[in-house]
This record gives structure tokens, C-alpha cells and sequence, in this order.
């Protein structure tokens, strides 16, 4: 599947210089009070001042010392600290103004990069999650948020802000939800202080966290890389997309029929001439004369006297692409583009006993505008649900050609590993959390050798040998299907699943975890979870934790069935819902898939179809949704999709 996003979203190309102010000692963003260091480890403190310098760190009744190199960059490395703190740092150079760090703790720092449901917070997740939000509070689990920057043309010297933040009701809201949840994991089976450095971007691609040299392997993403390394033309690109974009919206606005001098979302208009329409539907299913434009949509709703005036909260589900939405004339939200959910506060003095009108200005820059099914419509207001599905009334406010194409530079390749990633390598870590592969999906046979090639990369970089390395197998996503079928997510995974070739990697399998209608699925605690089981084993060295399902090992063919071996199947092989084994499918040499019949024997399973005489090849979970995949061990972990060519 092809994520296509339109919305231009620009950031500033900032080419850091290589000099600091003479006789001033600066350190880098990530060194910097309440940071979490590494533990037992040899830990690496860095910064620059002018060239020749002397630079003193006292720590811990210690003093250190290093001279600036003549590129203005000094090193010091502290010997490896047991966990604890908290600790103070004071840095002197020649100017004798002492920097001073305070709270510093050492215990265990991971990496979690990736793209969007890497970066998606606690507070998107908060809906489902609202009693851990509440109990977050722990000084001893802080995140560290890389700002999303991107640069095509060098490495960059430092990352442009952040800090660091520890775990409490307020400041988790902004934690990565997998990262919190596999922190709080960690903490609580270790008792050590957890740091998470977030360094991830929504949309990005594998190959944006891959530099120019490595990428030489990947000759396409390579040319791309070094067309946008042109600064000339990176900039009339940006600017001639920007002025496209602004030209589309601008045309748009002059000709919507319901900006006039009294707009459609006044609660007095007229809407009796207008059409119906059943929500949650898009604008093509509901029959309307329109792909692409404003589409204003109109909800009447009788409330009890006991609503007046009281604050509400009005959840529209998602919507493609973007929307501003009103209730009774009033302004309450807005949203630029189709992922996030729809959840706007009502102030109070806003709602009226009686009739109370909702309206909604949404805009269509593709062929897939609408309402996404399967989401909450509702008004929640003094303790009660108001449905908001059903009968709507739209009128059709302006017509437009598709919004121009515009480039998502995070999703290109380079920009983040030379404005992100290569900025904080000095960091010493325990271990790298990657959730990543949807932005990759349009070219997925390759993933495995992109994915390879990263953490090759990014542990040579590192310098600490075979550095764990735990990585999410994409979800369940799209609508499922009836009949067996090939997917790119499905080939993805499969590439994912056979990138454990590599040393010490880990696998945590997601599949059930998914929803069909949202490339951003809400259960990120199973999955923060499930990676912590595979970080036991994988770094903290427990011999005996199972930490992921069954993986497929080998098949043999007997007769009319084949014969399938599987690892990790923990203390035995069962289904997640107790009943009979499904979406096995099977086929001969002629590759035409149909449904299986599967039972378990021991750890083994059986898979046929009495209509195949000479079977070949086994598939489990192959789709872009495989709903209702239920292969799992008996500690509830689930397969990996697997095909057994």
C-alpha cells in the first residue's frame, strides 16, 4: 500500500556551523540536566570550545580533563559508573564561567527510533490508558525527544533542542507510547533508572536513517539523496511546492460556497435544501458529485436541559483529509490532515437544551475523502453519549482538482540520520527499540536488505559490538479479505521476520494488535510489553523468559499434508481463543492458495485440503489483515506470518 501524504510540511534546512564562540565551552543538547547515562559502560561526555582549550569535568569528587582538537571538539570518558544518582556535573574552560548539571542519573539508556507509532505519544493513547497516565509518575523513567529535523547536505555537529523529562502524569503525555510502556517494563523487573532518546518521525522511511555512503547499495534511494544534497535545488523544490500548495487552498477558499458573508456553520442556515448522506461513509460511497474540494456536513441534535452550557467532549472518528469543525456557530477544532483521532473539547456556554447544531467543513485532496467507519461519532456531555451516526445533511461548498503533490522530506532518504540520528552517537546505550516499515511498504521485497543494512550501520556507529537491536513486526492493517491472498505488508513482515538473521536481534510479532481502518492502532502497551520480554533475553541475558511466539522453522511433506516444525513455542502450541487453528492456507507447485485445515500436534502442526494431492507450500497470517490469525504458544504470544517457500 502506497501512503500518499499530501499536506506540505517544511522544515527549516539547517546547516549548523562547524565554530563556536571563542573561550566558551557548549555542550551538546542530549548532555544536559536530569539525563540518564549509561551504566557499567565506559560513557563518553562531549562539546566543543575553541580550539586548544582545556576543558574540566568534575564529577563525583573527580576532576577530568581534555583539550579541544583543532575542530573545536573535545571527549572526555568517564569510566564505567554502577546505577544510581542522582549526580551533579560542573564543565570549566578558560573563560572560567562553570556550566552545572544537575540530576543525572545512570542506569539504562535505549534508542527508540522509527516513524509514527514510535513517535505516537501517551496522550493518543491516553483513551485506553488513562489509569497508567495517572500512575506515571516515576523520576526514574525520563524520555529524551529529538525534535524531527531533516538535512541532505552533511552530518550535523548537535540536534536542534530538546530535554530531558522524567515520567509523571503531565510530562508522559508526550512520551512515546511503546517507549514508555517497554521503560515501565524494564524499571519494574530491573529497579534501574530507564532513559528513552526518542528519535523518530512520522512517514519516515528506513532508508532516511541510512547515510549517503551505506545508501550507495540502494542505487534508486541513492540518486534520490544526492538530487535533494543540491541546496539550489532543494530550494526552489520546497518553494515551488509551497506556492502550489497555497495556490491550491487560497482557490479553494475564494470558492467555497460556504465562506460567504454569513458562513454555513451559522446555526440560523438554511439547510433544507440540502442532500442527506449516512455517516461514517466517504464522499464516492455516499454517492456524492465530488473527489476532490469542501464538502460541508450538518448534524441537528436534541439535548436534555440538563447539557445546558456544560463542557463536552465530541468525538468524530477520523476523517479524510483535513477538517474545522462548529457546534452551534462555534469554533471548536481543527485538523490538517486524515491520521490523527477526532476528539474536540466543547466549552462550556457552548451547548443549549434543545436543538444544537454540529457542522463540519471537511476537504477532500484526494479520492478518498470522508468519514472513516468503525471510529466513535458521539457527543459525550454531563455523563451521557450522544450517537452521531446516522443521517447528516452535506451541501457541496466547492469543487477542485486533486491538491498538488508535495514532498515529505522526513521520508527521504539521508535527511534524518545526518540531522537526527549522527548528532547523538557518542551516546552510549543498552540497546536500539525500532518500530518502522509502513513508509516502506510500496517497495517491500527489499526491506530486509535496507533493514540489514541500518542496523549494520548504526552498530558501527555505536561502537559497542553487536548492540541489541528489538524491532515490531508491522501489524494487522486494511480491510481483510475473504480468499488467501498477497499483500505488500504481508511481504513486509515476512522480510522482517527473516531480518532475525542477524546477531542479536529480537522480533516483537503484532498481529492481532492492529485496526483495519488505522495505520496508527491504539494497543502500544502489548506491544512496549512484548519488546521488554525480548530485551530480557536479548540484553539482560534471561536464559529462561519465553519472549516471542512460535516462528517457523522447517516443513516436511507427507503425503497429502505437510508437516510444519516451529522454535519458541514456549510450553506448547495453542490458539489465542481456544478454538480451531485458522488462515493456514496451502497450494502445489502451481501457487494457487486455498484454505487449509491445520490441527496441533505436540509442537508440531499438520496442515492440508483434501483437494490438493501434492502439496507444497504453507502460508499462516499472509495478508495485509490477516484477521483472525490465532496461532500462539501457551504463554499468549502469537506467530509470525510466515510462508514456507
Amino acid at each position: 500500500m502506497i501512503i500518499k501524504i499530501r499536506k506540505v510540511i517544511i522544515f527549516a534546512v539547517v546547516l549548523l556551523s562547524t565554530h563556536v564562540l571563542v573561550g566558551q565551552v557548549r555542550l551538546p543538547k542530549l548532555i544536559s540536566d536530569g539525563m540518564v547515562l549509561q551504566r557499567d559502560l565506559p560513557v563518553k561526555i562531549w562539546g566543543w570550545a575553541s580550539a586548544g582549550e582545556k576543558v574540566t569535568l568534575s564529577f563525583n569528587h573527580t576532576k577530568f580533563e581534555a583539550v579541544t582538537a583543532v575542530n573545536g571538539k573535545w571527549l572526555i570518558t568517564l569510566p564505567a559508573q554502577k546505577a544510581g544518582g542522582p549526580f551533579e556535573m560542573v564543565f570549566t574552560g578558560k573563560e572560567g564561567n562553570p556550566i552545572g548539571l544537575k540530576d543525572i542519573l545512570f542506569g539504562d539508556v535505549w534508542l527508540c527510533s522509527g516513524q509514527s507509532n514510535m513517535e505516537l505519544s501517551m496522550r493518543r493513547v491516553a483513551v485506553i490508558y488513562g489509569n497508567d497516565v495517572a500512575s506515571s509518575a516515576n523520576s526514574m523513567i525520563r524520555q529524551f525527544t529529538v525534535p524531527v529535523r531533516w538535512n541532505f547536505v552533511s552530518p550535523q555537529l548537535d540536534i536542534q533542542g530538546g530535554k530531558w523529562e522524567e515520567a509523571n502524569p503531565q510530562n508522559v503525555l508526550s512520551f512515546s507510547a511503546v517507549g514508555y510502556f517497554f521503560a515501565r517494563e524494564i524499571y519494574a523487573r530491573y529497579k534501574v533508572p530507564v532513559g528513552i532518546i526518542l528519535c523518530a518521525a512520522g512517514g519516515s522511511s528506513a532508508e532516511s536513517w541510512i547515510s549517503a555512503e551505506s545508501l550507495k547499495a540502494f542505487p534508486e534511494q541513492y540518486q534520490i539523496a544526492r538530487q535533494l544534497s543540491d541546496t539550489n535545488y532543494l530550494r526552489k523544490l520546497i518553494s515551488s511546492e509551497q506556492s502550489a500548495m497555497t495556490n491550491w487552498f487560497s482557490e479553494l477558499r475564494k470558492n467555497d460556497l460556504g465562506r460567504t458573508e454569513i458562513p454555513w456553520s451559522t446555526p440560523s442556515t438554511d439547510d433544507s435544501s440540502w442532500s442527506k448522506v449516512q455517516i461514517p461513509s466517504t464522499l464516492k460511497e455516499a454517492g456524492m458529485a465530488i473527489e476532490n474540494g469542501v464538502v460541508w456536513f450538518r448534524k441537528e441534535i436534541d439535548l436534555p436541559e440538563n447539557c445546558e452550557g456544560k463542557e463536552a467532549l465530541l468525538e468524530l472518528g477520523r476523517m479524510v483529509d483535513s477538517d474545522s469543525v462548529f457546534v452551534n456557530g462555534k469554533f471548536v477544532g481543527t485538523t490538517a490532515y486524515q491520521y490523527p483521532p477526532r476528539r474536540y473539547p466543547v466549552a462550556s456556554g457552548i451547548l443549549k437544551a434543545g436543538k444544537n447544531f454540529i457542522t463540519v467543513r471537511l476537504i477532500s485532496q484526494s479520492s478518498t475523502g470522508g468519514f472513516i467507519k468503525d471510529k466513535p461519532y458521539q457527543l459525550d456531555v454531563n455523563g451521557k453519549t450522544f450517537d452521531l451516526m446516522g443521517t447528516w445533511k452535506y451541501q457541496i461548498g466547492a469543487k477542485s482538482g486533486p491538491s498538488p503533490l508535495a514532498t515529505f522530506f522526513p521520508g527521504k532518504p539521508v535527511g534524518l540520520y545526518n540531522a537526527m540520528l549522527f548528532p547523538i552517537i557518542n551516546y552510549a546505550l543498552k540497546g536500539i527499540v525500532w518500530y518502522q516499515g509502513e513508509a516502506n511498504a510500496e517497495r517491500a521485497s527489499e526491506y530486509k536488505s535496507v533493514l540489514s543494512t541500518l542496523i549494520g550501520e548504526w552498530r558501527k556507529l555505536w561502537g559497542q559490538g553487536e548492540l541489541p537491536f528489538l524491532f515490531v513486526q508491522l501489524p494487522d492493517f486494511m480491510e481483510p479479505k475473504n480468499e488467501p491472498s498477497d499483500g505488500e505488508w504481508a511481504t513486509l513482515r515476512d522480510q522482517q521476520l527473516k531480518t532475525l538473521f542477524v546477531p542479536n536481534t529480537a522480533m516483537a510479532v503484532t498481529i492481532g494488535l492492529g485496526e483495519w481502518n488505522d495505520i496508527h492502532p491504539l494497543r502500544k502497551k502489548e506491544v512496549g510489553q512484548r519488546l521488554a520480554l525480548a530485551a530480557e533475553k536479548l540484553a539482560y541475558g534471561d536464559k529462561d523468559v519465553v519472549f516471542t511466539g512460535p516462528i517457523f522453522q522447517s516443513k516436511k511433506i507427507k503425503g497429502k499434508k505437510i508437516e510444519l516444525t516451529f522454535s519458541n513455542c514456549g510450553s506448547g502450541l495453542t490458539t489465542t481463543n481456544g478454538k480451531e487453528l485458522k488462515y493456514f492456507s496451502i497450494a502445489g507447485a502451481d501457487r494457487k492458495f486455498s484454505w487449509a485445515k491445520a490441527e496441533i500436534t505436540g509442537n508440531k502442526i499438520l496442515v492440508w485440503n483434501e483437494k490438493i494431492d501434492n502439496p507444497e507450500i504453507v502460508r499462516y497470517a499472509w495478508a495485509d489483515n490477516p484477521s483472525g490469525a490465532n496461532l500462539c504458544n501457551r504463554e499468549g504470544l502469537p506467530a509470525s506470518p510466515f510462508s514456507t517457500e
